[in-house]
């Protein structure tokens, strides 16, 4: 397995905050990315009270507005394939799966069985641009952030995995590092996964500059031109 300039607590370090911050911290660790990388389009979160999950991805695709058309055996094997891919990491995984119908979300994917096969496997959860169901009967802990909810699974099938995928404007491709919430989902740089905290710590210290002066009695906006002008001078 290949090497990351991370570890697994380093990983969990980053479920404390949620995606947004994240989001903040990465436009002072790799400012070329202020405009990309992260989810553009809303997402539907089988719980919002979930924390924030964070993990290498597994990237794969679907399709379920028309069967497969391969024999029954070879969906069987890709199917299979796909959960030791899943499976063959050291590290915290979040799949991150595309639906390639003109419409996705026919079929859903994801449900009770799903999630609980996935939770096994190690994945903390899943991004998706299609569908999800069986909302009461999900994997306890096991977050599913997809593009709508949808009763059926219709011919929902895997057609490959491990390739860069797309979801929401967010390209992915295999191990980058995901961080995601109720809010959507962002690429971690592998190289910035232990520069997020200190940056985070940053942005509060020059926060609290301009809240505090918000929550002043006295508030003025000579005093919030004056705080802004200092918040400038935290480095």
């Amino acid at each position: 397995m290949a090497e990351h300039p991370f570890t697994a607590e380093d990983l969990e370090r980053l479920r404390q905050w949620d995606t947004p911050t994240i989001c903040n911290a990465l436009e002072v660790t790799n400012p070329q990315r202020r405009g990309h990388g992260f989810t553009v389009r809303p997402l539907v979160a089988a719980d919002p009270k979930l924390p924030p999950i964070c993990g290498l991805a597994r990237t794969g695709t679907i399709r379920a507005a028309a069967p497969s058309g391969r024999p029954k055996e070879q969906d069987q094997a890709t199917r299979l394939g796909w959960y030791e891919y899943v499976a063959k990491s050291s590290l915290p995984t979040v799949v991150v799966l595309q639906d390639l119908d003109d419409t996705p979300g026919t079929g859903a994917f994801w449900g009770e069985v799903h999630s609980a096969v996935h939770k096994a496997l190690g994945a903390q959860g899943v991004v998706t641009n299609g569908s999800i169901r069986d909302l009461d009967m999900l994997a306890p802990g096991f977050q599913l952030l997809a593009g709508m909810v949808n009763p059926s699974h219709a011919h929902v099938h895997l057609v490959a995995y491990g390739q860069e995928v797309s979801v929401h404007g967010m390209h992915v491709a295999h191990e980058d590092v995901i961080h995601a919430d109720r809010h959507g989902a962002v690429v971690i740089p592998a190289e910035s996964v232990r520069k997020i905290p200190a940056a985070i710590e940053l942005l509060s210290r020059r926060e609290k500059v301009i809240l505090d002066i918000c929550r002043d009695p006295d508030f003025s906006v000579a005093k919030l031109r004056e705080a802004i002008a200092r918040q400038a001078e935290i480095h």
